[in-house]
């Protein structure tokens, strides 16, 4: 079966002020909100729901768009929830504190 994941991904835009730094992470929400996966913006980084193959696909489109934004190097952390048996959400961590 191919249930939910959750990746977290924070984008670092390398070697640039921070103003534009800002621009090329904001370039990154908004490739990541008009993927329609189901998506949290949290201070260091932001949460992304969908399929694995959904969020491995997006993990690509963002780069695309922060180069397109203007980045030329970029440092990408990750991490990834997945299981094997059952779909990973958001909501099962977060949505007791909303």
């Amino acid at each position: 079966m191919n249930h939910n994941v959750n990746l977290a991904i924070q984008v670092l835009p390398v070697h640039l002020p921070q103003p534009e730094a800002y621009a090329i992470v904001d370039a990154a929400i908004d490739c990541i909100k008009a993927s329609g996966l189901q998506y949290v913006v949290c201070p260091f980084e932001t949460v992304i729901e969908g399929s694995y193959e959904q969020v491995m696909k997006l993990v690509d489109d963002i780069q695309t768009a922060c180069n397109g934004a203007g980045a030329q190097s970029l440092l990408i952390n990750m991490k990834l929830q997945r299981s094997f048996v059952k779909d990973i959400a958001i909501d099962d961590k977060i949505g007791k504190y909303k």
